[in-house]
């Protein structure tokens, strides 16, 4: 990381060059989600709805992985820019055997916990059997995802943006490759079912881990692993909780949301739980779109918060505003303008097209101005405010809920589409207040 080029580079060349390797990472990670989901539709509706209503504990274990990233993200980017080596280094090897601890920890509470998860939102003996094939293959990576995303958010921390892409990208091509031969067979390689969507997600983090830990070690990084007690000394551990833990729960949220909703829909029909599950895949195409934007500038915001450069922090962040608000714009409009093609990729039930397309049509009214919120809460992060930055997601992604329920009470399930859009009004206008708390008057 070169401090002139952080500290001094023009601002919107600047958040571009950071941002655009994570963007296309981001676009490419989603594919991840719809490829997956695509191959799996093809088995039967049943599969797909069992895809969905894993999907809650999948992202848990993203949150916890790449939240407890994020706070050494920022730890590591702070450390740098304040010219703090050694606790630079302490914050990697803690937070890599930290969220080591934590995938064991999440791979042994998934696997326990998703027969009676599954039970809570169908009695069809169908989808709860294909959600156990599938679950039972891929939380046996959950240690290779908290460890893969440790190793991303220090590469992201350094500046080394393209790393990322790479490892990303050559994780989500091997998926998307695996995916069609391990389902339906190929050669000698059996039909696997929804197993082979598990075996190939799962296959596909391998290999970026593995990228990740040969470019570590021999790409000449800035900062060092140990494992000693000078490494594992200082305290480290607090300032990555302290930022962490927030931004885990602010990534676990989403997984509490679909959970609740998928409660209120199946008062209604399953076909209500399938169009929450399609529209959470396909939101990501968006949304991870908009997070490369956060991913490129938090380095950004704490180098040069720890340099003692807020006006730079203020222009990256008012920077990053204005290319979510463009992503956003283009999320809607393509919402609005084929939402029937878009389910169409994973159900030809007639109901579901219909019902679908209407869900998408509404709950993109809300997208352009969650951009607000979303580079808000990627900034505070970036400053080492986790508590600010989960009050915002928990607007977000708890608010709904009630609202959600209460509109589905006077409108049916059209009423919950209705409480997305609402919620992403209040969030953007407490983010706005939060904005001008931590970086206009301080």
């Amino acid at each position: 990381m070169n401090p002139l080029y952080m500290k001094e580079k023009p601002i919107f060349p600047l958040v571009l060059s950071m941002s655009y390797p994570m963007v296309l990472s981001m676009l490419v990670n989603s594919l991840y989600n719809i490829v997956d989901s695509y191959f799996v539709a093809k088995i039967s509706e049943e599969a797909m709805t069992a895809l969905s209503l894993v999907y809650p504990l999948q992202n848990l274990v993203n949150a916890v992985g790449v939240g407890f990233g994020i706070g050494v993200n920022a730890a590591v980017a702070f450390f740098l820019g304040a010219g703090d080596q050694r606790s630079a280094n302490r914050s990697v090897s803690q937070g890599i055997l930290l969220n080591l601890v934590h995938g064991l920890l999440l791979t042994v509470g998934c696997l326990v916990g998703m027969p009676a998860f599954l039970r809570l939102f169908t009695a069809d003996a169908q989808v709860i059997s294909y959600g156990l094939r599938y679950s039972h293959i891929v939380f046996l990576f959950s240690t290779v995802i908290t460890v893969e995303v440790s190793y991303e958010k220090i590469f992201q921390a350094v500046g080394r943006m393209k790393v990322s892409m790479v490892s990303m990208l050559a994780g989500c091509v091997l998926n998307i490759v695996l995916d069609p031969i391990f389902i339906f067979g190929l050669g000698f390689i059996p039909a696997m079912g929804i197993e082979g969507a598990a075996l190939a997600t799962g296959l596909g983090q391998v290999l970026t881990l593995l990228i990740y830990l040969v470019l570590f070690r021999r790409g000449g990084m800035p900062i060092r692993f140990q494992v000693n007690r000078e490494s594992l000394g200082g305290g480290i551990w607090r300032r990555l909780y302290l930022v962490g833990i927030p931004a885990a729960l602010n990534m676990a949220l989403p997984s509490l949301l679909v959970t609740a909703l998928n409660g209120i829909l199946a008062v209604y029909s399953q076909v209500y739980v399938l169009i929450l599950g399609i529209y959470y895949k396909l939101q990501t195409f968006i949304y991870l779109t908009a997070n490369g934007i956060v991913q490129g500038i938090r380095p950004l915001v704490g180098f040069n918060y720890g340099a003692g450069e807020p006006e730079r922090v203020r222009s990256i962040h008012r920077t990053a505003l204005g290319l979510g608000l463009v992503i956003m714009l283009a999320g809607t409009l393509i919402c609005l303008l084929v939402p029937e093609q878009l389910i169409g990729l994973f159900s030809e039930n007639p109901q579901t097209l219909r019902e679908g397309a209407q869900a998408l049509r509404i709950i993109s009214a809300g997208f352009v101005v969650s951009a607000v919120s979303v580079m808000t809460s990627g900034t505070l992060e970036g400053l080492g405010k986790g508590f600010p930055s989960l009050v915002i997601s928990l607007i977000r992604y708890l608010a709904i809920i009630p609202l959600a329920f209460v509109l589905s009470r006077l409108l049916g399930a059209v009423g919950v589409w209705h409480s997305f859009w609402m919620t992403e009004l209040l969030a953007a206008g407490v983010s706005l207040a939060l904005y001008r708390m931590y970086l206009i008057h301080r």
